[in-house]
């Protein structure tokens, strides 16, 4: 019986798996391309609180019709989650996951992230400070606590321990849900709202993974599911298409920032898809032509829905797509054809722990409101603020290096 249950596990994991190979090994310009979009998100959120800079390093007004260098960093982040998800997915079924250990893996990632994103975006708005049992700053902390309870990488090898930990993490986010007081007169629980940035990938992973398992790894079904992403983007913007369960799916933004995650993940399948042509020639020409392509597609889609991070567009993700293709073939011919690759060394902390360095600014944000510190007025304006977000980045990246070799790390 026992061999019947394995030979079954085997089928499930055939079934599951896709038809494609990867390449083996590390390829570098993914982790330093993983590691620039950390240090840039940290930048230009740290410049969100400086004025008197140029409006193209600030995100650009809904209704502009253009987009600015920080509107390209939130889908630098959504591109490099998709360049990771074949890579994910083939680790997994070569070690023996079959279609519902992938399914469980997939949707409990994804809903961690969610979970993630949504307290986190309560913490920045909709909460009643009056009514709140305690200041919104110490409820972001005890969150950020129970996170690392819950998925923190502890040395600990009794499994009871470890259990009991978890359990204290869950318990205290649990608590924390049920004091939360929102609204006017504090009787509103958490909503979602816009799901916050790490909810937003949350559910971009979701639906992008299970594309990946179902396109089975080919590049065209890839490529046919950007396509129909763009399309139902389309539909559900006109009002062609009603959701099911209601505030459950927000189609338009999960349909757009999906598009750049499978733009992702058709890079990877152009670069490292070991069962296509072995060319450096070949790669470099379907990148730009796909590249190509997708600038050609945000530009035809321009009159219709306009350029606009905040509306997630089809045109800014298509063109943040576009450009992020070009980016990751720029770093691959520098560090991974031509060896110049010792640079990616000061940012490896934040591509090996991409979490802790996205959530450590927010917890020093809340650490320092709660003390009642500031940084001075100084450097809230002008070249000196530009010059601080540019230092306060690096000293994140830094600190992230010193906590990882501490063995502070987040396991989502």
């Amino acid at each position: 019986m026992s061999g019947l249950r394995a030979e079954g596990a085997v089928t499930a994991a055939r079934v599951a798996a896709p038809t494609n190979r990867l390449r083996a090994g590390r390829i570098v310009a993914i982790d330093a391309f993983r590691g620039l979009t950390f240090l840039a998100m940290i930048f230009v959120n740290e410049l969100g609180g400086v004025s008197g800079i140029s409006r193209w390093l600030k995100h650009m007004p809904a209704d502009a019709d253009a987009m600015s260098f920080p509107d390209v960093v939130f889908p630098a982040f959504l591109f490099i989650v998709g360049m990771s998800i074949p890579f994910a997915m083939h680790a997994r079924i070569g070690k023996g996951d079959h279609s519902w250990a992938l399914q469980r893996h997939i949707v409990y990632r994804a809903f961690a992230l969610i979970v993630l994103g949504v307290f986190m975006v309560n913490a920045e708005e909709g909460f009643n400070a009056q009514l709140m049992p305690i200041s919104i700053h110490a409820w972001s902390l005890l969150f950020y606590l129970g996170v690392y309870l819950v998925w923190g990488a502890f040395g600990v090898r009794n499994a009871a321990v470890l259990r009991g930990l978890r359990a204290l993490g869950i318990g205290l986010i649990v608590v924390l849900a049920l004091v939360y007081r929102g609204g006017a007169d504090g009787h509103e629980w958490m909503k979602p709202q816009w799901w916050g940035i790490l909810g937003l990938i949350g559910w971009a992973y979701f639906y992008s993974s299970e594309f990946y398992l179902l396109s089975r790894g080919r590049l065209w079904a890839v490529l046919a599911l950007l396509c129909f992403c763009v399309g139902y983007y389309a539909l559900a913007h006109r009002g062609g298409l009603a959701s099911p369960v209601g505030w459950l799916f927000s189609q338009e933004p999960h349909a757009a920032h999906s598009q750049i995650v499978l733009a992702g993940v058709a890079c990877t399948l152009i670069f490292f898809d070991s069962s296509r042509a072995d060319s450096n020639r070949r790669r470099f020409v379907e990148a730009f032509l796909f590249a190509a392509v997708l600038a050609l597609g945000g530009l035809a889609l321009r009159p219709v829905f306009g350029i606009s991070k905040i509306y997630a567009t089809p045109s800014w993700c298509l063109y943040c797509a576009a450009l992020c293709v070009l980016l990751f073939s720029l770093l691959y011919w520098i560090v991974d054809m031509r060896g110049r690759d010792r640079w990616t060394r000061l940012i490896d902390p934040a591509a090996a722990n991409p979490l802790v360095t996205y959530l450590l600014p927010f917890i020093v944000l809340s650490a320092l409101t709660l003390a009642g510190l500031d940084t001075p007025q100084a450097l809230h304006s002008g070249a000196a603020g530009l010059l601080w977000a540019a230092a306060y980045a690096c000293l994140i990246v830094w600190v992230v290096s010193l906590l990882a070799r501490r063995g502070v790390k987040l396991t989502i």
